[in-house]
């Protein structure tokens, strides 16, 4: 039976005196709510289709406006904040995890606060502009924080860091239960309830329009500017920082047109109804007497409209209780599903996507898929009596929710093939490297098998220690009457390995005798954060025989980089993380050679003069090794979990978002939103706590 509108949107009129250009604003009067009745809303019926029909309220625009900006300063620092906290503020991809859910959980804890301070003191309207005043503040510190010039100290970035994340998380989430509710203020129900429900599709519209560009735009700030040297941080943070302040200014454009419909604060009911449970419960303990609901204990006291209005709170609470878990796999787009973009190839022809700009594919969707729902999949599913009620829409979001996790898993099966190699307690790995110009037998005490290697190739194996630093013997044989110009070897090389460092062994020439270097730095096998790859020079050099103060450098079509000998004619260098290319090697202005990386790979790549004759100054080999193998998984196999996971995100959320609204009694619809913004804070407090009790070795689990 549908639900009788008339009845249960009677309303009453009240002025806001208080508040300039306010204008008289109907309130419900305290009744049950449809949920109550067991009348859940069901779209479609014929009430709602034969509604009178009002004119749309123009302030809802600025509204819209207001929230467009504001989610583009949000969601454009957050797309590139799991990269922040790695590559700026040094710190691990599990800790950066925890740090990122940390603040996420704050974001969504904070709307409890700005709910009771829009309903207790100062209402909607003045509780959204005092805390966006705030929120402005921690983008301008969060952005001068990465401005590395004026901040050196790695402590203080991170303190000044936290400082704007701590004051963004309190604006944010001040201000969330607030904004949907003013804009459902504007309506006049019963006779808007459907433009009430077309509001909040656009509302969510906004959100996503906002969070689409800001997720394309500050990736490309960050990594295509480069601000002193490095990734420009600091102006990605800038540009949300500045699209906050013109949020504000919408909003106080509105305001000062007075087209708002201000509703003054009804005060905060928190204390009437833990008093009214509380009352219920000490009455059921003590009285035998029997009552139709445990709550109607609390009438006698209370009276029945707030007992009525507790019951349905509690109903729509007991419905939140499964939503956390939503929300912790939700959530993990910006965090795990983005360092997995970091292990993929983006490469689109001469195009590259950058791994934070995957996220714009969960907006992007949004806005194609929010008409497609609305005015195609729902109607028809409506034909054959399928979701037409508000909560079999949220549990089928929340089933598409755990397929996309499931398609994720999947994904990440097939890319643990291209991750780099783990180095257990116990282990040390060397990569052994022939540079000389014959064949060479190496036997290694620990190593199960003698190693043969050709001139110029490379093997890698792992070797068991006992000790943090173990020395270790090498025998090395081959023929040496044949082997360049003679080059002679000792009986044995002594070299010391590190527990669980990764080293490479190389075995080369100094002048007419053999020599084996153990390089220093050793290799740095864990891939790029940003997507980029990561190359180092090795090099055996007669330091006389070149330019002072000469260099490698490698000319790519896109950017050009230099390798500085050190002090050794015999060594290496640095990695440095380098633009996916081809590119040419050069020492001044001679051609050696060419390499190709590829993006996601660690590379070693070895510059060597020629061997076979020790006079000759200008014959230069060069060789390109793989220590960690190049991102081979597509980025766009993210697609399919990224549509599931959207289509869930609509049934879910938005259905979520009105059910919030329209079911929640007229005293508590600022609380009750920032019940609902709660559970989404303890969704990413169920992700910190996995990731710092590390139930799971690997991310597939």
């Amino acid at each position: 039976m549908p639900p009788n509108t008339e009845e249960q949107h009677q309303e009453v009129a009240t002025i806001d005196s208080t508040t300039p250009g306010s204008e008289v604003v109907p309130q419900p009067e305290k009744k049950a709510t449809k949920l109550l009745g067991n009348d859940e809303k069901t779209y479609g019926d014929p009430e709602q289709d034969t509604e009178k029909k009002a004119k749309y309220p123009k302030s809802v625009f600025f509204i819209v406006g207001n929230e467009f900006c504001e989610r583009f300063s949000y969601y454009g620092m957050k797309a590139i904040l799991i990269l922040y906290l790695t590559n700026q503020l040094r710190f691990s991809d599990d800790t950066s995890t925890v740090i990122y859910h940390v603040w996420s959980m704050l974001c969504y804890f904070t709307p409890v606060l700005g709910a009771i301070i829009a309903d207790a003191w100062l209402g909607r309207f003045k509780t959204i502009f005092y805390i966006s005043i705030i929120y402005v503040l921690g983008n301008t510190v969060l952005s001068m924080s990465a401005i590395t010039p004026m901040v050196t100290d790695l402590t203080l970035q991170k303190v000044l860091s936290f400082t704007g994340l701590f004051l963004i998380a309190l604006g944010t989430g001040g201000i969330k239960p607030c904004v949907s509710a003013f804009g459902g203020d504007q309506f006049v129900l019963p006779q808007q309830e459907r433009q009430l429900s077309q509001f909040f599709f656009v509302f969510y519209f906004s959100i996503n329009a906002g969070s689409l560009l800001s997720t394309f735009v500050t990736p490309i700030l960050r990594d295509d500017v480069s601000c002193f040297g490095e990734d420009c941080y600091s102006l990605a943070f800038g540009v949300p920082a500045i699209l906050m302040l013109v949020a504000v200014v919408i909003l106080l454009i509105g305001y000062l047109t007075r087209l708002y419909k201000i509703v003054p604060p009804q005060g905060t009911i928190l204390k009437e109804v833990s008093g009214c449970i509380g009352e219920a419960l000490k009455k059921k303990i003590k009285s035998e007497e029997k009552k139709k609901h445990w709550l109607d204990h609390a009438k006698e006291k209370y009276g029945e409209d707030l007992v009525a209005d507790v019951k349905v709170l509690l109903k729509i609470l007991l419905l939140y209780i499964p939503l956390p878990f939503f929300w912790a796999l939700f959530d993990q787009q910006g965090s795990r599903w983005t360092l997995q973009a970091t292990c993929m190839d983006g490469t689109i022809g001469s195009w590259t996507i950058k791994p934070d700009q995957m996220q714009v594919i969960n907006p992007l969707l949004i806005l194609i898929l929010i008409p497609v729902f609305d005015r195609g999949v729902y109607p028809l599913l409506a034909r054959c009596n399928l979701f037409k009620r508000q909560l079999p829409r949220m549990f089928t979001g929340g089933v598409l929710a755990g397929v996309a996790f499931v398609l994720s898993g999947c994904l990440e099966l097939k890319l643990e093939d291209t991750y780099p190699i783990e180095i257990n307690a116990g282990q040390t790995h060397v990569t052994y490297i022939n540079s000389l110009p014959c064949d060479v037998n190496i036997t290694t005490l620990g190593s199960e098998h003698d190693i043969f290697l050709k001139p110029f190739g490379s093997h890698a194996d792992y070797i068991s220690v006992s000790s943090k630093n173990q020395d270790f013997s090498l025998e090395i044989k081959y023929d040496f009457e044949n082997c360049g110009n003679g080059i002679s070897y000792a009986d044995s090389y002594n070299v010391t390995l590190m527990e669980e460092i990764a080293h490479v062994v190389l075995v080369t020439a100094d002048g007419n005798v053999s020599t084996v270097v153990n390089v220093d730095p050793p290799n740095d096998v864990e891939k790029s954060e940003e997507g980029l790859s990561k190359l180092r020079l090795l090099y055996n050099i007669d330091m006389d025989a070149v330019p002072l103060e000469s260099t490698v450098t490698i000319s790519g079509s896109v950017k050009d980089y230099t390798f500085d000998f050190g002090n050794l004619s015999i060594s290496g260098t640095d990695f440095q993380e380098v633009e996916p290319d081809s590119y040419e090697v050069h020492i001044g202005d001679q051609q050696l050679g060419e390499i190709e990386v590829k993006i996601g790979g660690v590379y070693n790549f070895l510059v060597q003069q020629d061997l076979t004759d020790p006079d000759s100054n200008e014959v230069y080999t060069v060789t390109l090794y793989q220590v960690t193998p190049p991102n081979s998984v597509h980025m766009l196999w993210l697609i399919p979990q990224y549509f599931i996971l959207t289509a869930s995100e609509i049934m879910f959320s938005i259905t979520g978002l009105e059910f919030s609204f329209t079911q929640a009694p007229a005293s508590m619809k600022s609380v009750l939103q920032a019940a609902w913004l709660l559970t989404v804070s303890f969704g990413n407090l169920i992700v910190v706590i996995i990731a710092e009790a590390k139930f799971f070795e690997r991310q597939v689990s």
